[in-house]
């Protein structure tokens, strides 16, 4: 039996308190979250001043941060990720972290 951490991720709109959720999931399980809004903040700053830019600077960070989330999993550490999952090809991301190793996951939807 393996003892992976579990992915924990959220789908709903904006301002439907996905942040203030992941937040409390992540301090009440000891869990590292991971912020997409910070990280493009943080990696790209003010660069991203529309909806396009924000696609194109989101799909540049997803690639890097997918190899990293998935080997924090396998060590048996649950991460939460901040991120939207609004869109089938949002849930598809997730789906690919934790699919090839069968890692416990968890979505949550916000209303």
């Amino acid at each position: 039996m393996n003892s992976y951490g579990t992915l924990i991720f959220f789908c709903g709109k904006m301002g439907a308190g996905k942040s203030t959720l992941s937040g409390k999931i992540a301090r009440e399980r000891g869990a590292v979250l991971i912020s997409e809004d910070e990280w493009l903040a943080a990696l790209f700053p003010g660069e991203i001043n529309d909806f396009n830019d924000y696609i194109r600077y989101s799909s540049r960070l997803k690639p890097v941060l997918k190899s990293h989330v998935e080997q924090v999993l396998l060590a048996g550490t649950s991460v939460v990720l901040d991120f939207p999952g609004n869109t089938r090809k949002q849930r598809d991301w997730f789906k690919d972290i934790y699919s090839q190793h069968g890692i416990p996951h968890e979505l949550y939807i916000c209303r």
